[in-house]
């Protein structure tokens, strides 16, 4: 049940779909002093769940999180605020229940931190709508909230292949090499990402015309080796006369506004930008049909950055710190001018008082809106621009469409990357922890930059994330510029970085079919242990192992120079060690714990009982794919019955019943079929009877 309580005069979000009665009274369970917090004391030992895309564990307790969309690649312990702002909040208790804040202003979250056993939260402004939710279990009430915001977005079947991305592909043949390595070693690839290299000066909705000289034919030459281009959008518009974009939105009005009225100064990658006022609806429909630009030379893919929005300074704050450096010229620097001039330099970027200082027109509705109220919302609706511009233009047609910043509500428009993480073994395991409680707030389509983005990978911290990676909707390995190359024919294991990316391909009829269900009927993708064997009193202990999809237990290995892994099984299950799609073993496991080995290039999974994974054979793209001829991976000892689904992978009629098919095995493997898919199947491998 989802009650609906209403706080001042809250601006309407669009985050929620669904139409429901403001209620009268109390909220039940948590106490709330209008102005000051919502509290609630928390029985001792039970999880908290939620927020989305955060730091820490599956587990929120024990810490303080601020929902404030934070442009900050250091992702370390003591970190408090992310790329995102999902106020999700799932209370695991005896009597479990949920809580979403639509504020789209700074929300902070102190989940047991002051005090052990109490949640606090805080917020700079109190006009929200807050959403009760409870329900018969934790399944039960995340399905409820996703109900209640909107279905998840869909992306294209070849969205689910390998990417290759790399900031530093600077003209058509660095991007043909990728290519090339990629076909040379056998490795499958669908998809090369295009960073601010191709643009001309870093503007949106440009090229470069000396190092992509022909585009459109580039593209189509890319096209024909199975290869889409997936080109960057930032969020700040250069200014410079004779530019399209910069003058058509001057002369419209459609930028951001400064405290005088006037267009706000602020600076990213091409220097001095306006940001298009992307909380207008005009301005917002103006920005999204430039994608045409690119859709136009047959781009089918995108990805929207720095949209936080990311400020590297403002104008006006530029002069001031200048005016004050100029105080310390030839002056001694003691211990706390020192750290005055340092301080002055850093807090140029994303500064506060540079989110106070400009406005926008909220909804078209002329009163001026201050951005620091409604800064969670500047990405959702930067990829919301772009989502309803690819309806329009594109109505029949997936676009893949993925973003760094983002509000609950923006995952009906695209997916996210979990931003600009390290090249630590700490982010793998963030990686892994973080899948879940994206997935609980609506955003599916969802993936880490593997290998990390910033510092310098390592041979086995790549490996050891593509095994994890070939599992989550987006694989794409991305590296900043200036760190090491970690394409995968760059390492001396690309031989078995290529088997992990052939294994991905290969269990792709089971990936998407798991992500279409779970889009369909808003439900969880990737789940804790908890969630699927809520009477098993260890399950919510286990933060490194999750549920993906209805038959398999990921379990990943995360820590340097490891050679297996301890792994605790609520059941009694099936291991599986792989090597390649054609190279591994199996065997049962006891309900219980246990050190499963795990070599290198060894990926190892599990499959519950009385569970069958369908797999393909691996193929150079999804183009590539046989997905009509399959065969069974599973762990039956009664009768094990699967529901694929299984479409076009580009149309949008989601909801056809001749896109689903139940193939049941039985313990003698007999498989047998009903449904309208057709497929064919081949073999059954693993272990039937016990």
């Amino acid at each position: 049940m989802i009650r609906k309580y209403r706080f001042g005069n809250p601006l309407n979000t669009e985050a929620v779909v669904k139409e429901y009665p403001i209620e009268k009274g109390e909220v039940p369970c948590i106490e709330i002093k209008e102005g000051e917090k919502i509290s609630f004391t928390m029985t001792k030992g039970a999880p908290v769940y939620g927020l989305g895309e955060q730091v820490r564990g599956i587990n929120k307790r024990g810490w303080i999180y601020t929902s404030d969309c934070t442009d900050d690649p250091n992702h370390r312990e003591d970190t408090h605020s992310l790329y995102a702002a999902h106020n999700f909040l799932l209370f695991a208790q005896q009597e479990p229940f949920g809580i979403f804040l639509d504020n789209p202003g700074k929300v902070t979250f102190d989940i047991g931190y002051t005090q052990q056993d109490t949640a606090v939260i805080t917020m700079d402004n109190w006009d929200m709508d807050l959403y009760y939710i409870d329900g018969k279990d934790l399944k039960d009430i995340v399905q409820q909230f996703r109900h209640m915001i909107g279905r998840s977005y869909i992306p294209p079947k070849w969205a689910f292949g390998y990417g290759q991305s790399r900031w530093g592909y600077k003209c058509e043949d660095d991007v043909r090499q990728v290519e090339q390595r990629y076909r040379e070693l056998d490795i499958p690839l669908d998809s090369i990402y295009l960073d601010i290299d191709y643009m001309e000066r870093f503007k949106d909705f440009t090229l470069n015309n000396e190092t992509f000289p022909n585009f459109p034919e580039f593209v189509k030459e890319m096209q024909e080796k199975h290869i889409h281009l997936v080109p960057i959008i930032d969020a700040g518009v250069k200014i410079e006369e004779g530019y399209p974009v910069y003058e058509e939105g001057i002369e419209k009005g459609y930028f951001c506004k400064d405290e005088e009225g006037k267009e706000f100064v602020a600076a990213v990658w091409p220097g001095r930008v306006h940001f298009p006022d992307m909380l207008n609806p005009e301005a917002r429909r103006w920005f999204g049909l430039k994608y045409k630009f690119l859709l136009d030379q047959g781009i089918d893919g995108f990805w929207n950055d720095m949209n936080e929005p990311s400020i590297f300074y403002s104008e006006k704050r530029m002069e001031k710190v200048f005016d004050e450096l100029e105080t310390f010229r030839g002056k001694n620097q003691d211990l706390m001018t020192h750290f005055r001039f340092k301080d002055l330099v850093l807090g140029l970027a994303n500064n506060p008082e540079d989110y106070r200082s400009f406005y926008h027109n909220f909804n078209g509705e002329g009163t001026p809106v201050r951005h620091d109220k409604v800064h969670n919302l500047y990405g959702y609706n930067m990829t919301r621009a772009a989502g309803e511009a690819f309806e329009e233009l594109e109505p029949a047609k997936r676009i893949l469409m993925f973003s760094r910043s983002s509000y609950i509500g923006m995952h009906r428009y695209g997916g996210i990357w979990q931003g600009d993480n390290l090249s630590w073994w700490s982010h793998l395991l963030l990686n892994i922890k973080m899948m879940p409680s994206l997935n609980m707030c609506g955003f599916l389509y969802t993936g880490a930059d593997l290998g990390g983005f910033g510092a310098d990978t390592t041979e086995d911290l790549i490996l050891r994330w593509m095994q994890f990676g070939l599992f989550t909707p987006l694989m794409r390995n991305h590296a900043a510029l200036g760190t090491r190359e970690q394409e995968l024919y760059q390492f001396s294991n690309s031989q078995a970085c290529g088997n992990m990316v052939k294994i991905r391909y290969s269990l792709l009829p089971y990936l998407y079919s798991e992500y279409m269900k779970a889009a369909l009927r808003d439900e969880m993708m990737f789940r804790p242990l908890a969630f699927d064997y809520p009477e098993d009193p260890f399950a919510d202990q286990v933060e490194d192992q999750l549920m993906a999809g209805d038959s398999i237990m990921v379990t990943p290995v995360y820590e340097q120079n490891a050679t297996g892994r301890y792994v605790y099984l609520p059941e009694d299950m099936m291991l599986v060690t792989m090597r390649s799609p054609q190279d591994y073993d199996v065997r049962t496991m006891e309900k219980g714990h246990h050190y499963v080995p795990a070599a290198m290039e060894e990926l190892i999974f599990f499959i519950r009982k009385n569970h069958v994974v369908p797999m393909a054979k691996s193929a150079k793209s999804v183009a590539d794919m046989d997905f009509e001829h399959l065969d069974l991976l599973g762990y039956v000892t009664e009768e094990a019955a699967y529901e694929l689904y299984d479409d076009d992978g580009n149309s949008k009629d989601y909801e056809n019943p001749e896109h689903y098919e139940t193939i049941t095995v039985t313990a003698q493997g007999n498989i047998s079929q009903n449904g309208k898919l057709n497929k064919t199947f081949g073999k059954f491998c693993g272990i039937c009877r016990d």
